[in-house]
């Protein structure tokens, strides 16, 4: 059981005042516990303002430094159109690293915009999707040696009163699983990880491969196979600098509904991009990062540059040079958590069609 405290501090000071000292100064030991929660607010046409709150948690197995820092995270929202959601986002180790959990929780009654599927559609939203989402994906991994873990993996996703209000319906075509679906994929994943801070690496390498099968015989509406593989670098360079790189892959075979596809965009890879402004069944994306942490000059303040490229494919032999999209930025950086070397992030984002804004805690990836 994790107690988590302001300390001691004085009656007379306001809440506001205690919680700020408390995320700002940050006087626990590395070995203690973290948790912090704040308020978020964004704007968009198809939701109005949305109103949220974001929190985080880090901690050590047993408050021992040895054991890696496992997070867990959450993010839940309200809008004035009445849409609400929220995740839970998480990777923890148990004690000495004998087990590994990487998963997410994830629901929401929220509007997704849609813009085709292929490598070259149009920058236009061809229709927009109203639908309730359930999704759970969990990788339960023990380890087999000094960092290498392997172990079954489960990816449930729940579509429900799905409605596409199309721009133009004379050319849009529908795609498979707009009546709504329910996918359930089972697998098995082996995973290589010698990160001690999944937040901020500074060294070490994640290598991960994992294959998924959803069948109609077991209650899934499709049938359909997904392989995925993720390669994850981490250089230092010089005392406080690190370059990072990614390369990630998503194959599919079958009959695969629209968000099964692999999905190019998001807070995490292809930055600048609407997470599915290009879907497929097959992706390839990589990333580099020159992280500067901290500055020289500034205890407490770095800053990212980012490039990234990728492309989704109907089909293996269908990636060519001149699908590839590309988009790069960069952003500020606040040490958070000094003990636990924990920044925020706050990305700047271009692309060719456009621009991207990101506020987490912890790098991208």
């Amino acid at each position: 059981m994790l107690l988590l405290g302001f300390g001691n501090q004085s009656q007379g000071q306001s809440f506001v005042k205690r919680y700020l000292r408390y995320v700002l100064q940050d006087t626990t030991s590395s070995a203690e516990p973290k948790f912090i929660a704040y308020p978020t607010l964004a704007y968009a046409p198809e939701t109005s303002f949305e109103f949220g709150v974001s929190s985080v948690l880090v901690y050590r197995a047993k408050r021992d430094t040895a054991n890696r820092l496992s997070e867990v995270s959450s993010f839940s929202f309200i809008t004035l159109e009445n849409q609400f959601g929220g995740f839970i986002d998480h990777a923890i180790y148990t004690h000495r690293d004998r087990f590994f959990f990487l998963g997410l929780i994830k629901y929401q009654n929220f509007p997704l915009s849609y813009f085709d599927i292929g490598p070259n559609t149009a920058p236009n939203v061809t229709a927009t999707i109203a639908a309730s989402e359930f999704r759970f994906r969990e990788r339960v991994l023990v380890k087999l040696l000094p960092s290498l873990y392997t172990g079954p993996e489960v990816d449930f996703e729940l579509m429900r009163n799905v409605r596409f209000d199309v721009e133009d319906l004379n050319s849009f075509v529908y795609p498979m699983g707009r009546d709504g679906f329910l996918d359930l994929s089972l697998g098995w994943g082996l995973l290589y990880d010698n990160r001690h801070n999944v937040l901020n690496v500074r060294d070490g390498l994640f290598a991960e491969i994992a294959w998924l099968t959803s069948q109609q015989q077991w209650g899934s509406t499709f049938s359909f196979n997904s392989l995925f593989s993720d390669l994850r670098v981490y250089r230092p360079v010089g005392k406080h600098n690190v370059f990072a790189f990614q390369l990630y892959g998503q194959f599919t075979e079958g009959t695969v509904p629209f968000n099964q596809l692999a999905l190019m965009g998001g807070e995490r890879l292809m930055r600048g991009y609407y997470l599915g402004r290009y879907r497929d069944k097959n992706l390839i994306a990589s990333q580099c990062e020159f992280r500067v942490l901290p500055l020289p000059f500034a205890k407490r303040w770095g800053v990212s540059a980012f490039a990234s490229a990728g492309q989704v494919s109907p089909d293996l032999n269908g990636f060519q040079l001149n699908r590839i999209r590309i988009a790069g930025g960069l952003g500020p950086r606040f040490l958070l958590f000094p003990k636990k070397d924990i920044y925020t992030r706050f990305d700047v984002a271009f692309t060719p069609e456009g621009y991207g804004l990101y506020f987490f805690i912890g790098e991208a990836f």
